[in-house]
């Protein structure tokens, strides 16, 4: 990782730059809703949501998070290679051949199934014991366990020793995708409806918790002793309708300013690269594969060494944009494997090796990874992920 206010990109194609100072920002906002005493784990699965593991891990603890939550045990194990001690909770399925690694690294583990937790019982010991979080299927249907399962399991467990129920969570299924949030409040009364049975099983573990960004930002009840915070440390609304219910609860007072409308986070990313080539083609040319774009006038035409293998989604063709010297240019033809043609016909002076913003901010413009999922049909949350794990991440200012 490169730490540096103005780092020397000049031998990259293409990179991501990360603002410290927006990610400090943003945590120090979510500490400020949960207070001190409550857990704040960052959630770092999938590459951080694209913005790079380590480089992620490693602004999350200088910031203030107390912990990680990753998907798969490969993720655990390269933060602990790294140094990072802190306490990481692998939220997928560790196979059962290698729940011993997850032992041995200390880790936390997401327990749904008595198959699981048979094996974690096997391998821990009184002095390396299993520490488990309990998952509770509240409405998702997916990764969870609910009714006579959950009895079974706690059954189970009185008599598995070397297995520490540390804690009990749940996840939200439509918590951001409405601003009617009666069946977040249904989910919420299910859980405690299992800790509750969790507790009259003779368990009291250390740390409950349902909050995702959505619930930390929206419902202070969930909070509890851990909350787990995901999309939107990296400065990204996990939707609209979770931005319209926060200024609703925290309306602002006064003339606005576009910053104080988008709300109190900053965007992490900056996605950049470099002009590869400039060149004039003349009128009723068609650009790229297929043909899909023929000109209408003589453009200037400039090449991006950047494609859909980089992440860059091949649905912004002839859709999307970026920005050059501040403007927006767009994107001419289909998007190739490891190339994109724009017109800069009306920005004046573009030369090769200039810099272009893909996904951010470049002077007074921006385009933001809400833009470019409306544009493309998804959500934010993957226009990030995707991004491949090739392209250098950079922490800067």
């Amino acid at each position: 990782m490169t730490d540096a206010t103005t780092p020397d990109t000049s031998g990259l194609n293409s990179w991501i730059e990360i603002s410290d100072s927006a990610y400090a920002t943003n945590l120090d906002f979510f500490r400020g809703l949960v207070g001190d005493t409550v857990e704040l784990s960052a959630v770092v699965k999938s590459n951080a949501y694209g913005h790079g593991l380590r480089e992620i891990a490693d602004l999350a603890i200088r910031h203030g998070a107390d912990s990680f939550c990753v998907h798969g045990l490969e993720e655990a194990l390269e933060l602990r290679e790294a140094g990072f001690e802190q306490d990481i909770l692998v939220m997928g399925h560790v196979p059962l051949a290698r729940v011993v690694a997850a032992v041995d690294h200390d880790l936390r583990v997401v327990l749904y199934s008595l198959e699981s937790a048979r094996r974690l019982a096997e391998v821990a010991t009184e002095d390396r014991p299993a520490r488990v979080h309990l998952k509770i299927e509240t409405g998702t249907h997916r990764q969870g366990v609910d009714g006579d399962e959950l009895g079974m399991i706690l059954e189970y467990l009185k008599s598995a020793s070397t297995v520490r129920v540390e804690g009990v969570y749940t996840h939200f299924a439509n918590i951001e995708d409405t601003t009617d949030h009666r069946y977040a409040r249904t989910q919420v009364a299910r859980f405690r409806k299992a800790l509750q049975q969790i507790e009259e099983a003779g368990f009291r573990p250390d740390k409950r918790h349902a909050a995702c960004s959505a619930a930390v930002a929206l419902f202070p009840e969930t909070h509890l002793e851990m909350v787990r915070l995901g999309i939107s440390q990296y400065g990204i609304w996990s939707s609209k309708e979770t931005r319209v219910s926060f200024h609703n609860l925290h309306p602002i007072a006064g003339p606005e300013t576009a910053a104080q409308a988008d709300g109190p986070l900053r965007p992490v990313m900056t996605w950049k690269a470099r002009i590869s080539q400039v060149k004039w083609i003349p009128a009723d040319a068609f650009v790229g594969y297929g043909c899909t774009h023929q000109t209408t006038r003589r453009t200037r035409l400039a090449v991006l060494p950047t494609g859909y293998a980089d992440g860059y989604d091949r649905k912004l063709s002839n859709t999307g944009h970026v920005l050059v010297h501040g403007r927006r240019a767009p994107v001419l033809g289909r998007i190739c494997m490891n190339l994109t043609m724009i017109d800069v016909t009306d920005i004046p002076d573009v030369r090769v090796e200039d810099e272009v913003v893909l996904l951010g901010r470049q002077g007074e413009k921006e385009i933001t990874a809400e833009q470019m999922a409306s544009v493309v049909g998804t959500i934010p949350y993957e226009i990030v992920a995707r991004i491949a794990p090739h392209i250098p991440r950079i922490v800067v200012d």
